[in-house]
């Protein structure tokens, strides 16, 4: 499955990570739960996660991933807790942000969907 930055070239990623802001996350840390309010997205730019449902892991996700998108664009909790395996060097974005980054650019927006979809139907 390719990863969200795989849609985009190096100067949009670039643009994304500006309106970003770069955080470190260390091994053990869970950014997002699961049946929380959707505040932020994370994308990873170095390191692994556990997405897991029910406390069962359902997927790893790595560099160029995109976390905790779907529940905000969806305007819903969150479906699954994300777990750090290893330290983690991200793009934090707000919820608002990404919003205004879906709602601005066409293509974001696109990778975005596509995203969503594609761990819809792999994980419902």
């Amino acid at each position: 499955m390719a990863t969200f930055f795989e849609h985009f070239t190096p100067q949009e990623i670039a643009r994304i990570s500006a309106t970003g802001r770069r955080v470190k996350l260390p091994e053990g840390w869970s950014p997002i739960w699961e049946d929380t309010p959707a505040d932020k997205a994370y994308i990873i730019l170095n390191g692994t996660v556990s997405v897991r449902r029910d406390g069962k892991e359902i997927a790893q996700l790595g560099p160029g991933d995109i976390v905790g998108e779907a529940a905000i664009v969806g305007n819903r909790l969150r479906t699954a807790t994300i777990v750090a395996l290893t330290p983690l060097d991200t793009i934090h974005l707000t919820d608002s942000t990404l919003r205004e980054l879906d709602a601005e650019w066409p293509a974001f927006h696109e990778a975005l969907v596509e995203v969503a979809q594609s761990r819809l139907s792999a994980g419902s």
